[in-house]
């Protein structure tokens, strides 16, 4: 499996009940500490809000997961906002809910509810994207093989990187995981290239 959906940018949803407000903010991820600094850029604008709770899903082959409360009863936010980017199927995503309190108390069934509906609203604008893993491959190779491995690119649907192109020529790949060992045995089958 070399493939995974995400969002493609941050998208914002919103919950209100008995004048409590939601504020959903979703945003595509790569790490936990670009998670983490995300989260610390919402507590700092939305400083006076009483709750800033979250939940992240990272990576494909092994997750890394979290969900925060962030002062409210166990299990009321950081849960229902992970089973909403679970129930969407996506990935390198951190989704925070903040909340303004409103003054009356909505219990565990309402806070669930609320949670899990700012967070639905987000998904509603977000644009999910498929992306892939890739793999990197740097080539070095004599000038006279460049044809047949523009060939190669072409056929595959590759685009070099940083290509140079003089007597010693290099580049680099970024490959679907899924098609690396195909695209590293037409390379090597082309022989005198140098392939990391």
């Amino acid at each position: 499996m070399d493939a995974y959906r995400t969002i493609d940018q941050p998208a914002e949803g919103t919950f209100r009940d008995r004048n409590s407000r939601f504020l959903a903010f979703g945003n595509p991820v790569t790490s936990v500490n670009e998670a983490l600094e995300i989260l610390e850029v919402l507590r700092k604008k939305y400083h006076d809000a009483r709750h800033h709770c979250y939940a992240y899903r990272i990576g494909v082959e092994s997750e890394q997961t979290r969900m925060n409360d962030d002062g409210e009863p166990s299990g009321t936010a950081g849960k229902p906002i992970y089973n909403q980017i679970l129930s969407h199927g996506v990935t390198n995503v951190l989704v925070v809910v903040v909340r303004y309190f409103g003054g009356t108390l909505l219990g565990t069934g309402g806070l669930i509810n609320a949670y899990k509906s700012a967070t639905a609203d987000m998904f509603e604008h977000a644009a999910i994207t498929e992306r892939f893993i890739e793999q990197t491959i740097e080539l070095k190779f004599p000038y006279e093989k460049l044809n047949s491995i523009m060939r190669i690119l072409k056929d595959e649907n590759l685009v070099p990187e940083h290509p140079v192109y003089e007597m010693d020529c290099s580049m680099q790949l970024h490959v679907r995981k899924g098609s690396y060992d195909k695209v590293i045995q037409k390379l090597s089958a082309l022989g005198d290239i140098h392939i990391k």
